[in-house]
């Protein structure tokens, strides 16, 4: 069995959370997430608290129940705090200015890089150089700054690029003769 299985996701007051055979959603201040069920694994509610157990003879079901554990664990967050990610933009002329729910990106292409947000997605730009992508759900706030990361990853010898704001990019050295 899964060791994070073991550990129950504790409901704040404020968050309502809606189980059925084949769903579950959590309802929050900051919105409402739904997410399937897995059939190896069932959710119980216990006063303020999810259980996830996994089902005898699934295959996989201790894998899975911690998985689900997690996604629960995650919905519940996103809801009452919600997710970010950090960008940061290194180059020279490398900018970046949020329009609503666009990304106009300037990174050195011969155009500009324009990109749309997907509903639930805010973006914000404090300064030029860094942006801050804002939801509550985790793996789509994940995907759309691995997007916009993809446009132009960090190069290994100057550096240059978009990158995560923790992300440490190892410069090599330049051949010699």
């Amino acid at each position: 069995m899964s060791r994070i299985a073991k550990y129950p996701v504790d409901v704040p007051k404020g968050v309502e959370v809606t189980l059925s055979a084949t769903e579950v959603a959590v309802k929050g201040p900051l919105g409402t997430l739904k997410q399937f069920m897995l059939p190896a694994v069932t959710v119980e509610r216990n006063g303020e608290q999810l259980l996830c157990r996994a089902v005898e003879g699934a295959p996989n079901s201790g894998a899975m129940s911690g998985t689900m554990r997690a996604l629960l664990n995650n919905m519940v967050i996103g809801v009452t705090k919600g997710f970010e990610k950090k960008l940061t933009l290194v180059g020279v002329g490398y900018r970046a200015q949020a329009q609503g729910a666009k990304l106009n990106l300037t990174l050195g292409f011969s155009h500009p890089v324009a990109h749309d947000m997907p509903n639930g997605i805010k973006v914000e730009t404090p300064t030029q150089t860094e942006i801050l992508i804002k939801g509550i759900d985790k793996q789509v706030v994940g995907q759309v700054a691995a997007e916009v990361r993809a446009y132009r990853s960090p190069e290994p010898y100057k550096g240059k690029g978009v990158r995560y704001a923790d992300e440490v990019v190892v410069i090599k050295e330049t051949k010699k003769k």
